[in-house]
């Protein structure tokens, strides 16, 4: 295969088709390449495999399966394509994150400034074509759907919540599928082909997210997924996919794009609405006045 500057993305697709059929170590290395391209342009063999987990030699394996003489033929197509100005067109791993990598503690004010710019370019990420063309889609799908069905537990549920939250302001199309005592994903038997589930999951993922969404895509309920991989468990499963990074400069996953893909979904499905919306806010707005939800403030109402 040549190397050039167009042929990562390419790659990109050829490696999520052949991901299901590889073994464990080639899928950790494959991973590692969708997830972090800046890492495959910038560092080494050796240190991407360090960090992957796997063997320096499962790097050269997998770019011989890919159909590559070698992995440096790998390396070449992601610089080829840091050189074209392209890379950004294949996944995040933000140039910030491999510098914060490479430093040292510089003490706190420098990390919560590292988080904020690592978060700025993520979110920035979101208003790429691509990402635009997948919110588009999956927002039409949500409007067209008689209910979405919201499915996101532990650091995930916060976003699903948030979801289900705004839309129900203009009504009951959606349904919250929550753990609390142990039947909260029962609903989730009432999920037709006229409905939609919106599941969101990054790693470690959680068991009964991805059993919950494999059972309604089982019974041919269309699934948009929010999710931190091409190749993660949900991913496989979507009609959908909306790809999320969730890598932070701190020790903790980041989960800040994921609840602002779920307020953009929200805010492009309740705009679908129309008048509709409005007067369905409206109602809301009254109901919360009259019981007193809101202390009173000055200037324009809204709801909160």
């Amino acid at each position: 295969m040549t190397a050039g500057p167009l042929a990562a993305a390419p790659l990109k697709a050829t490696i999520v088709e052949a991901y299901e059929a590889m073994p464990p170590r080639l899928q950790a290395a494959a991973r590692y390449i969708l997830d972090r391209p800046d890492d495959v342009a910038l560092l080494s063999m050796r240190e991407q495999a360090r960090r992957a987990g796997v063997p320096a030699a499962t790097m050269t394996r997998l770019a011989k399966r890919l159909g590559l003489d070698g992995y440096e033929a790998v390396k070449a197509l992601y610089a080829g394509a840091v050189r074209a100005g392209t890379l950004g067109n294949l996944g995040f791993a933000g140039k910030a994150g491999v510098q914060v990598q490479q430093q040292n503690l510089r003490g706190e004010k420098a990390l919560a400034a590292d988080m904020v710019q690592t978060l700025s370019q993520q979110l920035a990420r979101l208003a790429e074509p691509q990402s635009l063309d997948r919110l588009a889609d999956a927002a039409s799908r949500l409007h067209r759907a008689r209910r979405v069905f919201c499915l996101g537990l532990r650091a995930c549920h916060a976003a699903a919540w948030h979801f289900h939250y705004l839309l129900s302001l203009l009504g009951d199309k959606t349904v919250m599928l929550d753990d609390a005592g142990g039947t909260g994903l029962d609903a989730i038997r009432d999920a037709g082909r006229d409905d939609v589930v919106l599941a969101a999951s990054v790693e470690p993922y959680a068991r009964a997210t991805i059993e919950a969404a494999r059972y309604a895509v089982g019974e041919g309920v269309p699934l948009v997924a929010l999710t931190d991989s091409e190749v993660s468990p949900l991913a496989r499963l979507a009609d959908v996919l909306i790809p999320v990074p969730t890598e932070s400069p701190s020790f903790f996953h980041t989960v800040t794009p994921l609840l602002a893909v779920a307020e953009i979904l929200a805010a492009l499905v309740a705009g679908r609405g129309g008048h509709k919306a409005l007067e369905a806010l409206e109602r809301t707005e009254a109901q919360l006045s009259a019981f007193g939800v809101h202390l009173p403030r000055r200037g324009a109402k809204g709801i909160s």
